[in-house]
C-alpha cells in the first residue's frame, strides 16, 4: 500500500477527525483479515502492526514513575512548616511549567449593550488581554444590593457559544441573583471568538477543541503554551472585574466546568488574588488520564509539568489554604478515582495547614456537565466563603438566545480586526528567525544534543528476533525483522532484506549498510515506496535494512478509540502531548531510537551507514545523522522545509509529534542541512512546506 505524505490539511478534514490515512489503512487491515478468514487469497497486503499497544504501555510506565517520585515527596510533609514550603514549591514549579507573564497592558474595555432583568443587569464587555487581541465577556451585576458585592470569574468549557451555553448562564445568572457580580467570557476559538474564520464567521478548522490544538501546537515551536495564552484571558478578566467599584477585592471566586474546570484549576495555580475556587468535571492525575486513554486539549498538557512533579492538585494546593470544592460527576469519562485521590492530596495538606474544612468534594451522580446538583454545590460553597445568605436549590432562570449576548454586532472579534493567536505565534517566528546567529564549524551539532538531550554514549541494545512471516511482496525474495531495543519497553523495528533465507543474528556482509526510515510503514513502503527501488538498484552490494521508530508502523498506537491515530485528537497526539509533558519530545525519542539502531548495526560490522528516510521519518533520520559518526550519506524525501515554515503559515499539516518546543529559540532544520550539506553528506528530494506540499 503506498501512502502518499503530500495531502493537503483540507483534504485530511473532510473525513471525520482528520482520520483519511487512518481509515484507509484500518480498512485494508479489516479487509486482508476477512479475506484470510474466507481462506481466499489476499489483494493487498495490510501493513504490520505486531506491537499496537507498545507507546501505550511506555507512557503509562513513566507517567507512573513521575507520580510515584511525586507522591514520595507527598508523603514526607509532616509539619505545618513542611506543609508551606510545599505550597511555594508548586507554585514556583507552576511557574516554570507555564512560563514568565507576558507585560500588562491597558485593557482598553469597552460595554457594547446592556441587557435588563429584574434582579440583575448584564453588561456587554469587550477588553483586550494582549494589543489588539479582543475578549468578549458579559458581566452580570445584582440590582437592588449594596455594594460592593463578592465576584465571581466564570470560565467556560467546550461549548461551541461559549458564555452563552445554558450551563453556563445558568451559573451566572443564579449567583447574580444570590448578590454576587460575575464576570463571564469567550475562550479562544470558543464563542465570539474563534480564530480561523470563514467568509460566513464560523469556524473553518472546527469550534473548540481543533482551534484549540491548531493554534496551540503551532505555538509551542516558538516556546508557548496556549494553556498560559488561556489562563492570561482569565486573569486579564479578573483584572477587569476588580477594577469595577461594585466588586468587594476580598472575596474573589473562580469556576468553570469541563475546559473551564482546566482553566480553574490552571488559574489556581498562576494566580493568587482568588478567594475561593470549585472547578467541575476536570480534577482527576495525569495518571489516570494516560491510564484511560484520555486525550486532552493541547492547553491541559502543561509543558514539563509531570517532569516537575506536579499533577492537577498541586495547581489546586497552590491555592491552600484558601476555600476549594473539586466537583466531579460519577458518570464522567474523567475516572472519579482521581478525583479522590485529588481530594486526599489536599485533605491531608490543608489539615497540616490548620485548614481541612477548607477543602471539600462533590460528585454529582449524573454524566460530564456543569449540571444543576453541581452548580449548587459550588453556591452552597461560596456562599459559606463569602458569608452571604443564599438559596439552598437554584432559583428560576432565563436562558437568552446567543445573539442577545453578542457584545460584537455579527457575533465574531474577526469583524472587528481582533488580533489572533496565529498572529502573535508568526511574529515571534519571525523575530526568532532574524535573531538567530549562524552556526559555525560543528555548534549545530553540539546544539541538537543539547536540545533534544541526546545521549553522550549510546550502548549496542539487545534485540529480539521475529518469526518469519508468509512473503510480504517485497523487492527480494526473503526478510527477518528485528525487533531493536533501544530502551526498556520499546523496540524499533528494523527489517533487513535478504537474497537467502536468513532467522539469525544479522549477517556480516562488510562495512556498509543501507537504513531506510519510514514515513508511516516500513513493511507497507518497502513494497511500495519508489526510494527503496532506488536505494537497492544504486547499492546492491550493501544490505538495505528498513525501520520502524516507536509510535511508527509496526508499533502504531491502536489506542484511544478505534483507528484514531491521524485524528487530530487520537493516539499519535496522545503520545506526543504525554512526552512533552515528561520533558522528553517524540523527535527526541525516535531520535534515540535511530541512534540505538545505527549501533546495533556497528556491533555487526556495519560502521558506515547510508541513512535515508521519508516524510514524518525524515525528522528524526536528519538530527541522527548530525549525532552519529555512523552515517556517512544522507537522502532525505518529503523533508519538511523548516519549522519555521510552520510557525509562519496560518495553515500546516505536520502533527505535533514531529515538533521540538521551543525549537526555534535555539536552531531549525535548515541549519541541520546545511551543516550535512558542507559535509557532502546530503540529497534532499522534493522537500515539504507546513502544508505537505512539496516546496
Amino acid at each position: 500500500m503506498n501512502t502518499q505524505l503530500c495531502v493537503t490539511r483540507r483534504d485530511l478534514l473532510r473525513t471525520s477527525g482528520g482520520a483519511l490515512v487512518g481509515l484507509v489503512l484500518a480498512e485494508s487491515l479489516l479487509a486482508g483479515r476477512a479475506r484470510a478468514w474466507a481462506g481466499e487469497a489476499p489483494e493487498e497486503l495490510a501493513p504490520l502492526n505486531r506491537f499496537p499497544r507498545m507507546m501505550q504501555e511506555y507512557l503509562v510506565r513513566r507517567v507512573r514513575g513521575a507520580e510515584a517520585l511525586a507522591n514520595k515527596a507527598r508523603a514526607a510533609l509532616k509539619t505545618k512548616a513542611d506543609a508551606e514550603k510545599y505550597v511555594e514549591s508548586v507554585r514556583r514549579r507552576i511557574r516554570e511549567s507555564f512560563g514568565p507573564e507576558p507585560e500588562r497592558t491597558p485593557l482598553n474595555p469597552r460595554v457594547t449593550g446592556t441587557v435588563e432583568h429584574d434582579a440583575y443587569t448584564i453588561e456587554k464587555v469587550i477588553f483586550e488581554s494582549r494589543p489588539g487581541m479582543l475578549v468578549t465577556a458579559n458581566l452580570y451585576i445584582p440590582k437592588g444590593r449594596p455594594f460592593p458585592l463578592p465576584g465571581v470569574v466564570g470560565t467556560c468549557g467546550h461549548s461551541d457559544n461559549g458564555k452563552a451555553e445554558a450551563a453556563y448562564q445558568s451559573f451566572s445568572q443564579a449567583l447574580a441573583r444570590q448578590g454576587y457580580v460575575v464576570l463571564i467570557y469567550d475562550p479562544i476559538g470558543q464563542g465570539e471568538r474563534l480564530q480561523y474564520v470563514n467568509e460566513k464567521l464560523g469556524s473553518r478548522i472546527g469550534v473548540g477543541v481543533y482551534e484549540h490544538l491548531y493554534a496551540g501546537n503551532q505555538q509551542m515551536l516558538v516556546g508557548e503554551f496556549f494553556g498560559s495564552w488561556r489562563a492570561w484571558d482569565g486573569i486579564r478578566a479578573l483584572d477587569y472585574l476588580l477594577a469595577r467599584k461594585e466588586v468587594d477585592p476580598k472575596h474573589i471566586g473562580v469556576t468553570g466546568n469541563s475546559g473551564g474546570g482546566t482553566m480553574t484549576t490552571w488559574l489556581c495555580g498562576v494566580e493568587r488574588r482568588w478567594t475561593m475556587a470549585a472547578p467541575s468535571c476536570f480534577v482527576t492525575t495525569f495518571r489516570r488520564n494516560a491510564e484511560n486513554e484520555i486525550p486532552a486539549d493541547t492547553e491541559q498538557c502543561p509543558p514539563r509539568a509531570l517532569a516537575l512533579g506536579l499533577d492537577h492538585s498541586d495547581f489546586l494546593a497552590a491555592m491552600a489554604p484558601d476555600p476549594v470544592i473539586i466537583l466531579g460527576k460519577e458518570k464522567d469519562y474523567f475516572d472519579a478515582r482521581g478525583v479522590e485521590e485529588s481530594y486526599q492530596r489536599l485533605k491531608r495538606l490543608y489539615a497540616l495547614l490548620g485548614a481541612e474544612d477548607e477543602i471539600a468534594t462533590f460528585s454529582g451522580p449524573t454524566y460530564h456537565g456543569y449540571t444543576q446538583e453541581n452548580r449548587e454545590a459550588m453556591y452552597r460553597w461560596f456562599n459559606r466563603a463569602t458569608g452571604i445568605s443564599g438559596a439552598q436549590s437554584e432559583p428560576e432562570l432565563t436562558i437568552e438566545k446567543d445573539e442577545t449576548l453578542f457584545c460584537t454586532p455579527k457575533g465574531q472579534v474577526a469583524e472587528l480586526e481582533s488580533q489572533t493567536v496565529f498572529s502573535f505565534t508568526k511574529a515571534k517566528a519571525e523575530t526568532l528567525r532574524k535573531g538567530r546567529a549562524k552556526f559555525e564549524d560543528d555548534a549545530i551539532v553540539k546544539k541538537v544534543a543539547e536540545v533534544l538531550k541526546l545521549p553522550a554514549v549510546v550502548p549496542a541494545p539487545e534485540f529480539r528476533i521475529l518469526r518469519n512471516l508468509r512473503s510480504r511482496k517485497y523487492p527480494k525474495p526473503h526478510a527477518v525483522t528485528y525487533a531493536v531495543e533501544t530502551e526498556p519497553g520499546i523496540q524499533a523495528l528494523a527489517t533487513l532484506l535478504c537474497d537467502e533465507h536468513h532467522t539469525s543474528r544479522p549477517p556480516r556482509l562488510g562495512k556498509r549498510a543501507v537504513l531506510y526510515v519510514s514515513h508511516l510503514s516500513a513493511d507497507a513502503e518497502l513494497r511500495d515506496e519508489p526510494l527503496v527501488k532506488e536505494l537497492l538498484a544504486a547499492e546492491p552490494g550493501a544490505p538495505l535494512f528498513a525501520c520502524d521508530v516507536r509510535g511508527i508502523g509496526e508499533s502504531m498506537p491502536d489506542t484511544c478509540g478505534e483507528n484514531q491515530f491521524f485524528n487530530r485528537y487520537g493516539s499519535d497526539y496522545f503520545g506526543a502531548v504525554h512526552s512533552l509533558m515528561l520533558d522528553d519530545p517524540m523527535p527526541a525519542q525516535r531520535t534515540r531510537d535511530l541512534l540505538g539502531v545505527l549501533e546495533w548495526l556497528a556491533a555487526y560490522g556495519y560502521e558506515e551507514v547510508h541513512l535515508a528516510a521519508k516524510g514524518w521519518g525524515a525528522i528524526p533520520a536528519t538530527f541522527a545523522a548530525l549525532a552519529s559518526p555512523r552515517v556517512v550519506q544522507v537522502t532525505l524525501k518529503n523533508a519538511l522545509s523548516a519549522y519555521s515554515a510552520i510557525a509562519e503559515s496560518e495553515d500546516y499539516a505536520w502533527p505535533v509529534s514531529s515538533f521540538v518546543p521551543n525549537v526555534l529559540a535555539h536552531f531549525d532544520l535548515p541549519d541541520c542541512y546545511g551543516w550535512l550539506k558542507e559535509h557532502k553528506l546530503l540529497r534532499q528530494i522534493a522537500p515539504c512546506g507546513p502544508n505537505d506540499a512539496p516546496a
